[in-house]
């Protein structure tokens, strides 16, 4: 290894197996993390994943490799029978990004296969194709890293390599970069750990008794051993080792063996409206056409008021146990029992959207729309007509007689299509036929818990067993659509490491409950005092039991529902401006560090600081309790000290109390001096690529 690499200018290569390829929630995170990275390295940022020839004509814009080192490390792979794609992403940054052919090289799978085994001693049963795939990917990233890397000592000075990989499928390279002693820094995210998923699928109090599990017991009897040993090798290998949450960091320390060396929270790119009334309108215009759907559904039951009803929704991945699901169900259960009792006249329509095996639209769920829709179209056909009967007899000057202008044909046309309304089945559950309802688990406890949206029940269920889109017959809305349109989200996951749902519905101003086992909660908790004033509710499902858990998110459900339209207005307020704490111009602060951490432990003798080490974990300053409702606008200065608010307008009375965060320092690159506020401006303009030039400029005229 050189003595010294040029750790202020480094090359970063992010290795994942969802770069231009949707598999999961990863895909989100490194495609809405693109454009604040990119503007800290630019050119010298580069994806690599698989190559995927069903997506990748859609997500890549095929170039020739640059000049220079890369394209000779690919002249060199290609010569010896490797395929790849090189060119940019299509997403906002537009990165470099190269795919790589696994099934170029399929013929070395057993050669490597077995060098895997003497290298690092994982094993790779023959049947599983996913780690096969795996394999070959790790092998193949492991040959470009260590000939770019050869290659790149020859340049004067050699730049510094980070290697960052996501998730033990695009891990198996790390121990082989370790074995091998490439001249490189690796940082490894697990997003979720193997055996931990499928531990909290099955009956198994898993927090209670995460120090207990023998591992390597547990994974053989799952039959992913082999798999478990590639996440736990990576980790293991890793210069630096993270995770996307505190919960999943202490879950890893348990399960993989190694204490994280910090939290990579997931975030979102925010888009911010220029005032508050527009997001808004938008949630009054999308609700409306949830209105229209509910309409339709309930036809011939339609006895409730929409303007005293509450959308509530559950979404995701068909995980009934490991999304809370279970619990939900039991609590809409309960939340029933409790509004019939207390006589409300608030109706809850709650939606589950989870995608599951389905035969066609459920005939009942398509007819009742259609019958709506007739009637509508009829209903508009008479306006029309009376409206012009009404200005003919007004523009001759005549006596307007309102008995007149309703003909008899358009009675008539009217009774027809109000008796085709009528209904004497209840509105249908499920909008789909599945293809085995009996097992189905959702529709199992509805029935258990006799949810079939009776007319004297206040509580509506509606699963929808596919994800949602604006081309759906049924609920033509895209996703983000009918989120804007709901009042609240409902998550009580048991096993979530961080938890996009409630983190999208807090950036859309959508309140939701959460639990303290998924990431997003634990980080919320951690950063707001009082989470449910800005609509962040958070069930305990880590010190209550399941009985108690239940409970608290049924009162928190009702409770909700007892709020005024006024105050769900206040609270939708509070909770968007939340949405700065969760953007990437900050969650991306900590994979700053994360990677200088990693230079630091590598290449010490490169910096010309004495700052040997880096605090990875920053002291958390909670944001207060909002003083006014709805939330002022300085709320939006508290949740993060590195943005400044859009508004001026302040109460003088608030302006006396207003509570002061520090703004919290960066450690990477920490200051002394008269510095420091130039760097905090950087820092909140999200300008890192001029923070780091001043830095290195700073640091080189003090070691001279």
């Amino acid at each position: 290894m050189p003595e010294h690499r040029d750790v202020y200018n480094p090359l970063l290569f992010e290795i994942a197996w969802e770069v231009a390829n949707k598999v999961g929630g990863i895909y989100t995170v490194i495609k809405t993390k693109v454009p604040v990275t990119v503007r800290e390295f630019g050119d010298r940022y580069c994806l690599i994943g698989p190559l995927s020839y069903k997506t990748a004509p859609m997500e890549v814009e095929a170039l020739e490799p640059p000049s220079g080192i890369i394209r000779e490390t690919l002249e060199t792979m290609s010569a010896h029978g490797v395929k790849y794609l090189f060119g940019r992403w299509l997403v906002e940054g537009a990165p470099y990004v190269l795919l790589f052919d696994t099934g170029s090289v399929v013929h070395k799978l057993d050669e490597w296969k077995g060098d895997l085994w003497r290298v690092a001693g994982i094993p790779s049963p023959p049947s599983d194709q996913e780690t096969n795939e795996a394999i070959l990917f790790g092998y193949m990233v492991t040959w470009f890293l260590g000939e770019y890397s050869a290659q790149s000592t020859e340049s004067d000075p050699s730049p510094a390599i980070i290697a960052h990989f996501h998730e033990w499928l695009a891990g198996v390279a790390i121990p082989l970069i370790k074995k091998r002693k490439i001249d490189i820094t690796t940082i490894f995210t697990t997003h979720a750990t193997l055996l931990g998923r499928y531990l909290c699928a099955g009956s198994v109090d898993f927090y209670n008794n995460l120090r207990d599990f023998d591992v390597d017991h547990e994974a053989g009897k799952r039959g992913i051993y082999h798999r478990y040993c590639i996440e736990r090798g990576a980790a293991h290998c890793s210069d630096v080792f993270t995770t996307v949450s505190h919960i999943t960091a202490y879950e890893s320390e348990h399960l993989l063996k190694r204490k994280p060396d910090g939290v990579l929270p997931n975030g979102l790119n925010v888009v911010k409206f220029q005032a508050v009334h527009e997001f808004q309108n938008k949630h009054a215009l999308n609700k409306e056409k949830i209105n229209d759907f509910v309409r339709g559904h309930f036809y011939g039951h339609y006895d409730f008021d929409l303007d005293n009803t509450v959308y509530l929704f559950t979404a995701g991945r068909y995980e009934f146990r490991n999304k809370g699901v279970d619990m939900f169900v039991e609590a809409l259960g309960r939340l029933n029992d409790r509004l019939k009792a207390a006589k409300s006249n608030t109706t809850v329509v709650v939606f589950l959207v989870m995608p599951a095996a389905t035969r066609s639209f459920n005939v009942e769920a398509l007819k009742g729309q259609a019958v709506t829709k007739q009637l509508r179209e009829t209903v508009n056909e008479i306006q029309d007509r009376i409206g012009k009967r009404i200005f003919e007899s007004a523009l001759r000057g005549e006596e307007l007689d309102p008995a007149e202008f309703l003909h008899s044909e358009d009675k008539v046309l009217l009774k027809r299509r109000v008796f085709a309304l009528k209904n004497h089945s209840l509105p249908p559950i499920v909008t789909h036929n599945m293809v085995d309802d009996g097992v189905d688990p959702i529709i199992s406890q509805l029935r258990r818990l006799q949810l079939y949206n009776k007319s004297d029940d206040r509580v509506k269920t509606i699963f929808h067993p596919e994800f949602l889109n604006a081309n759906n017959p049924l609920l033509g809305l895209d996703y983000e659509d009918f989120v804007r349109g709901c009042h609240l989200g409902v998550f009580p996951s048991y096993y979530e490491p961080w938890g996009y749902t409630p983190a999208e519905c807090t950036v859309m101003g959508v309140p939701s409950i959460t639990t303290n086992l998924s990431g997003f909660g634990c980080f919320m908790d951690e950063n707001i005092e009082n989470c449910e004033d800005y609509g962040i509710y958070i069930v305990d499902r880590r010190l209550k039991s399941v009985e108690e858990s239940i409970q608290q998110l049924c009162e928190q459900m009702f409770r909700f529902c007892q709020k005024t339209r006024r105050q769900r207005i206040n609270q939708r307020n509070r909770t968007e401006r939340l949405s700065d704490l969760l953007d990437w111009k900050r969650m991306g602060l900590e994979y700053i560090k994360a990677r200088q951490l990693a230079l630091r432990r590598v290449y010490p003798e490169s910096f010309v600081d004495d700052d040997d080490q880096l605090d990875m974990d920053a002291v958390v300053k909670k944001i207060p309790k909002p003083l006014s409702a709805p939330a002022s606008p300085r709320i939006r200065n508290l949740v993060n000290g590195y943005f400044n608010g859009d508004d001026a307008e302040e109460d003088e009375e608030e302006e006396e109390h207003r509570i002061l965060i520090p703004r919290k320092e960066f450690p990477a690159l920490r200051k002394k001096g008269d510095g420091a506020s130039r760097e905090e401006e950087l820092l909140r303009e999200g300008d890192i690529m001029t923070l780091n030039k001043m830095s290195l400029e700073e640091k080189k005229q003090r070691h001279h």
